[in-house]
């Protein structure tokens, strides 16, 4: 993947979860959550499109998660400790400017150090929104729930592929992107040699209530073999 390739999947990133720009730097199109029903899908399709997350030999025997009325729940019982479950927008940080995008459909595999100590992030936020928090105060029970060691610490290794075609990331551009990502302690980008113009290393996002830092590495194949742009 050359640099400018690199640069243009960063852009796509960047604009799925604003990252890369603060609070009012892009229009906010979705200011509100939309019913309910706008982010929901039917069961054997969501348990499909989980699967795409990560190349079949992974995502065969993976225990998978469909979104209910009230957070995930567990749908299929896998045997190689992954989780693959289809995130939607509210997952992104809490100033982008797509967090409350219905259209958005983000498959994640998670591996077995992140489905133990990451994936517990996303049922957690997830049954907050369900219940009909507001932005601030899910910021708050998540600083509460990090002091009760509801969150646990994270453990080394975990990272997450997100190699979907059929993924929804973003309004814009193309609205996708292959990637995985890796989850290591709050950390210097520096360090991963990470958003120079020729690394393979995005900053994803820098998580300060659960102390994890995400970056992502594009790829430039989906989850079935074909080539990505």
């Amino acid at each position: 993947m050359n640099a400018r390739t690199f640069a243009a999947g960063a852009v796509l990133i960047c604009a799925s979860i604003a990252v890369c720009a603060g609070p009012g730097q892009a229009q906010n199109k979705y200011p509100t959550m939309a019913p309910l029903d706008q982010y929901m899908m039917e069961r054997d399709s969501e348990i499909a499109l989980a699967r795409t997350a990560a190349p079949e030999d992974v995502s065969r025997d993976a225990t998978v998660w469909v979104l209910g009325r009230h957070g995930y729940e567990a749908a299929v019982a896998g045997n190689n400790g992954f989780v693959c479950v289809v995130e939607r927008a509210w997952m992104a940080p809490f100033d982008s400017p797509e967090f409350w995008n219905p259209k958005n459909r983000s498959p994640d595999c998670y591996n077995p150090p992140a489905a133990r100590t990451v994936l517990p992030l996303v049922r957690i936020r997830t049954e907050m929104v369900l219940a009909g928090f507001s932005q601030e105060q899910i910021i708050e029970k998540l600083k509460a729930a990090k002091r009760n060691k509801e969150i646990p610490p994270l453990e080394p290794g975990g990272m997450a592929y997100m190699m979907s075609k059929q993924a929804y990331l973003t309004d814009r551009g193309s609205h996708n992107l292959s990637h995985i990502m890796f989850f290591v302690p709050t950390t210097d980008p520096a360090n991963w040699g990470a958003n120079s113009a020729q690394s393979p290393i995005a900053l994803l996002q820098q998580d300060s209530i659960a102390e994890i830092t995400t970056f992502i590495i594009p790829v430039n194949h989906w989850s079935d073999g074909t080539p990505a742009p």
